[in-house]
Order: structure tokens, then C-alpha cells, then sequence
């Protein structure tokens, strides 16, 4: 895999983790609590995410892109629904807006974003070859620096998110428009 691919793999898989981080900050420091199709989005950016981090790790591979722009489609689904949702006048909008629009149309953006960049990924992956590592010797020596950097990132935050699901919601369904912690309830 060339630097170009593998760096821009590596600022993919740093930039969605990045967008879960914000997602979480600005949920705790604006008090809104995610709806089920916000979470429905933030499973779609882990998706796309872990797409990159498989060609980072395992080197660039349709399949691999495949999964990124399958959770890119995934997210695009539901974040068009959220904004489908809103779009009418009258029927109000579901939390803060950040620079003029809301999260949901925010995330149709990048889910975009992650479409355009990959399919840009693939045209420079060249004529169809790509990396086959020989050895995972070599495939460990390629995931070093910011792409193992981008790779813990994104999965330390794909953990927060997960545990901030279950503490939200626990084993059962969320509800529409979520007025507390599951968890908390309990105590």
C-alpha cells in the first residue's frame, strides 16, 4: 500500500473517530441525549471506520472498502430519514444545531464526504491492484505511527459509544425521544 492510500485510510479512520468523540462531548455538555436513529448513525460511522482500519491493518482491499461504503450507505439511510423527518416546516427539529444545521444533517454530509473520499481512495489505489501483505510480520510493520494511532482511536471510541448505548438504553429498545439513563434509573 502506498503512503498516500495508507495515510489517507489512517485521516478516514481518525476523522469518524473523531466525529464519535464530538458526538459524545457534545452530548454531555449540551445534556441531549441521542435518539435511536442518532445512534443508528454513530453505528454507521464505526462501520466506515472499521472499513479503514482493516486496510491500515490487513492492507487496502475491496472488500475492506466495500464494508466502509456499506456503512457509509447504512448511515446515509438513516441520517436522510432524521433529516426527512425535519425538513417540513412546523414539525421542529431534534437537538442543538452546530454552525446552522443539526447533527443528522450534519452526518448525511459526511456520510457523503466518506463516499467521495473512498471512491478517491480506489481511483488511487491504481487499476485495480491492490496490497497483498506476505506476512503479518510486514503487515505489522506497515501499522505503525498515525495509522495505529487512528486505529486506537477509533476503537476506544467505538467502546464509549457502546457502553454509552447500553447505559442509555440497556437490553431493550430505545425510546423515541430518550428522557434519561437507563442505568440510572435503576438506582
Amino acid at each position: 500500500m502506498t503512503a498516500l492510500i495508507r495515510f489517507g485510510n489512517a485521516l478516514g479512520a481518525a476523522g469518524l473517530a473523531l466525529v464519535l468523540l464530538i458526538a459524545l462531548v457534545l452530548q454531555f455538555l449540551l445534556r441531549e441525549l441521542p435518539c435511536p436513529l442518532c445512534n443508528l448513525q454513530r453505528i454507521a460511522f464505526v462501520l466506515c471506520g472499521f472499513g479503514f482500519l482493516l486496510n491500515l491493518r490487513y492492507g487496502a482491499q475491496p472488500a475492506h472498502y466495500g464494508i466502509t461504503l456499506l456503512g457509509a450507505l447504512f448511515g446515509l439511510a438513516a441520517s436522510g430519514r432524521q433529516v426527512l423527518l425535519h425538513i417540513v416546516p412546523g414539525t421542529g427539529a431534534y437537538g442543538s444545531s452546530i454552525f446552522g444545521m443539526h447533527y443528522y444533517t450534519w452526518a448525511l454530509l459526511l456520510f457523503l464526504a466518506v463516499i467521495a473520499g473512498v471512491t478517491v481512495l480506489m481511483l488511487v489505489a491504481g487499476s485495480g491492484r491492490f496490497d497483498h501483505p506476505r506476512s503479518d510480520a510486514l503487515a505489522e510493520a506497515q501499522f505503525a505511527g498515525f495509522a495505529r494511532f487512528a486505529a486506537w482511536f477509533l476503537i476506544v471510541m467505538t467502546l464509549a459509544n457502546a457502553i454509552n448505548s447500553f447505559v442509555l438504553c440497556g437490553p431493550i429498545d430505545c425510546s423515541g425521544d430518550p428522557e434519561g439513563y437507563w442505568l440510572f434509573r435503576l438506582f
